[in-house]
């Protein structure tokens, strides 16, 4: 795996990530490169409203179904959804190795694998008989897209205080409220939407909260408006409303008032791939950096004999070895049975800091040029910038952390 760990991938594991590698280098960054004016230039990225132009759209689906002819967009997707069933080892190491490879430059990539929030995962795998026919083959295939709508204007990091309702309406539900942060809604052609089911129980955090598989073309859904982030003309967050959107007893996912473990087991996936892309993100960026620091000569000499850059970088590469192993054994443990739950969110939470630490670093490092969109720091920036909230914050994932250890979880 590398020399600076000191066990190896499992032989299954470590062939699925060389593939990985050999697919993004043959099928993703061509067709970045070969776009790349498309791609990089907002004032055409996105259209009028704020949203991908339809030529966008198109090569983020053209990844989706590249990857999963090639068997890796569901690499894993649990087998009994037609998956490959790897674990949580293969898919951490696997984003890790892509965006490695990638760096800031090719955000393409990011649709290479299943997201749980974008495609296929375990979220699904409770999906009615119905559900399963009709609408998992396009998302297995890449064909097809889904977002994950849980958070809310008033329900962010306390997703508890969910406020959307699914009313019983005949022998199904009615929704009404409203979604926000929802990543890809946009351009999705389902929603999976927490609502909720039993107010008594909700109010008092007992469950009370059910899942829908909502297609966005139903009547009384609507994206309100694109979330606009780092002062670019569009996005992929956005706003949307469900207005007495009719729902069928088939799209309910999972057990009637118990949709808000789904949720949180997303959101568990979902810690496991930020760790993973915050890792790849960093050691790209040190690459960059030890690069640049030994061609950039300044007062005669290349920066790299400048204590201030190089102890920097020095403190950069020690945190981001330490949060790869944290990232790979949080991995582990859950692939055994572990519940993992303090081991989970040390890793998300140190690498995600450690990569914000590391990006920042890159930047100084690089001086003016660190600041230009060809290098792709900026790019890297936001990225690692929005996943210090994403998937929990900083601070929640510390609650959780001090929780376990007053609880008697003291095992480090």
């Amino acid at each position: 795996m590398s020399g600076a760990i000191g066990f190896s991938l499992p032989d299954d594991v470590a062939a699925v990530v060389e593939g990985v590698e050999a697919f993004t280098r043959a099928e993703v960054i061509p067709r970045f490169e070969a776009n790349h004016e498309l791609l990089d230039d907002v004032r055409r990225r996105y259209d009028d409203k704020g949203r991908y132009a339809p030529e966008v759209v198109d090569l983020i689906r053209q990844i989706r179904t590249a990857s999963a002819r090639a068997g890796y967009f569901n690499l894993a997707v649990p087998e009994s959804m037609g998956g490959g069933g790897l674990g949580l080892l293969a898919y951490y190491a696997a984003w890790e190795r892509i965006y490695h490879l990638c760096g800031g430059t090719n955000w393409l990539a990011q649709f290479t694998i299943s997201h749980w929030a974008f495609g296929p995962s375990r979220v699904l795998e409770r999906v009615t008989e119905r559900a399963a026919a009709e609408v998992l083959p396009g998302m297995m295939a890449g064909e097809t897209m889904m977002c994950f709508g849980m958070s809310e204007p008033d329900a962010g990091s306390d997703a508890t205080m969910i406020r959307t309702r699914a009313v019983p309406d005949g022998d199904g539900w009615r929704l009404s409220g409203r979604k926000i942060w929802t990543t890809h809604v946009p351009i999705a052609e389902w929603m999976i939407a927490l609502a909720v089911t039993d107010p008594e129980r909700a109010a008092a955090k007992r469950g009370g909260i059910s899942a829908f598989l909502v297609p966005t073309n139903a009547e009384g859904f609507a994206v309100e408006q694109i979330i606009r982030m780092w002062g670019e003309p569009g996005g992929s967050e956005a706003e949307s409303v469900f207005d007495e959107v009719r729902v069928e007893p088939w799209q309910l996912v999972g057990e009637l008032h118990e949709g808000f473990a789904i949720g949180l087991s997303g959101v568990s996936l979902g810690r496991i791939y930020n760790s993973a892309r915050a890792v790849g993100l960093s050691r790209w960026a040190i690459e960059q950096s030890v690069a640049y620091s030994q061609q950039r000569e300044a007062f005669g000499h290349k920066i790299a004999e400048y204590q201030g850059v190089s102890f920097p970088l020095a403190d950069c590469a020690t945190e981001i070895h330490a949060a790869h192993l944290l990232g790979l054994n949080a991995a582990t443990l859950l692939d055994a049975g572990h519940r993992a739950i303090k081991e989970l969110s040390m890793a998300k939470s140190y690498s995600v800091q450690a990569a914000l630490r590391t990006i920042e670093r890159a930047m100084q490092t690089h001086g003016a040029m660190g600041f230009t969109n060809e290098l792709g720091f900026v790019e890297a920036y936001h990225t690692i910038r929005a996943i210090n909230v994403a998937d929990g914050t900083n601070e929640i994932l510390a609650r959780t952390i001090f929780q376990r250890l007053l609880g008697g979880d003291l095992d480090l």
